[in-house]
């Protein structure tokens, strides 16, 4: 069905596997459209949570593809950022937590890819970075955005006007990844947390989701009237009243995302 992506289910876990070899998974518009059309269609009924990586041992994502990119003028130029953006923007609010499991480089477009993911989980081998200044331009898939969000704006800063790239024990230390694994075990450990995010109750999951992107720009105050909102929302599903009846008959809850 599709030409540059590779799917797999796994019960409720859906794997997006990015396949582009000959490139390192370099993201053109035409792997760009897939994704967005993938998650078009993903059916998050059936999926409590998505994992995405990368074909192969050595790239999760390598960058942009900078054979597209070169000969763009400025309005075509920001017509490429603007469709990178939109599709990670689409990741970033899918309800279901998606899980970006990191195996190699993770540069230029694919730091920011990782970045649109709630978790980043990596292998020993991973190298980050936001090199793009290099090439005369800066980062154009919400880098700038999302980079200061979780490492905090001064390493942002240092990270995108050197354009070095950091390995991944660097990554851990300033909180852009959640976790470094041996190359061999990282789909196991994506999926142990992706296993762990299934068992709990998908809307309690999906509304936390949306309150921790949501809230991020709010004040306090309009942040907390914003979780309250959606913890009482809650009350109104059958997965809250079966799962606190187990907690009170020491029973397990079999959570049906109702």
């Amino acid at each position: 069905m599709y030409e540059h992506l590779k799917i797999e289910e796994r019960g409720m876990v859906a794997i997006m596997t990015i396949s582009a070899p000959k490139s390192l998974n370099a993201l053109n518009s035409a792997i760009l459209n897939e994704i967005g059309e993938y998650l078009d269609e993903f059916d998050t009924q059936r999926f409590r949570c998505l994992v995405i990586t990368g074909d192969g041992e050595k790239s999760f994502v390598a960058g942009a593809d900078i054979s597209e990119m070169a000969g763009l003028g400025p309005e075509h130029g920001k017509t490429f950022g603007r469709r990178g953006a939109e599709v990670f923007r689409q990741i970033e609010t899918l309800p279901c937590p998606v899980i970006a499991a990191v195996n190699g480089f993770a540069l230029g477009g694919g730091c920011e890819l990782a970045m649109a993911c709630d978790i980043r989980i990596c292998s020993e081998n991973a190298k980050f970075g936001q090199p793009e200044v290099g090439l005369g331009i800066i980062p154009g898939f919400s880098g700038t955005v999302r980079l200061s969000r979780l490492v905090g704006m001064g390493m942002a800063k240092q990270l995108i006007y050197t354009g070095k790239p950091i390995k991944a024990d660097e990554a851990l230390r300033i909180g852009l990844v959640n976790a470094v694994v041996p190359q061999a075990e990282l789909m196991d450990k994506a999926m142990e947390l992706a296993g762990q995010i299934c068992a709990n109750a998908p809307l309690a999951v999906a509304a936390a989701k949306l309150c921790i992107n949501t809230e991020y720009d709010m004040d306090a105050e309009e942040a907390i009237a914003f979780e309250n909102q959606a913890f009482g929302m809650c009350f109104s599903t059958e997965d809250q009243k079966n799962g606190m009846q187990a907690f009170l008959t020491k029973g397990k809850c079999e959570f049906q995302g109702k």
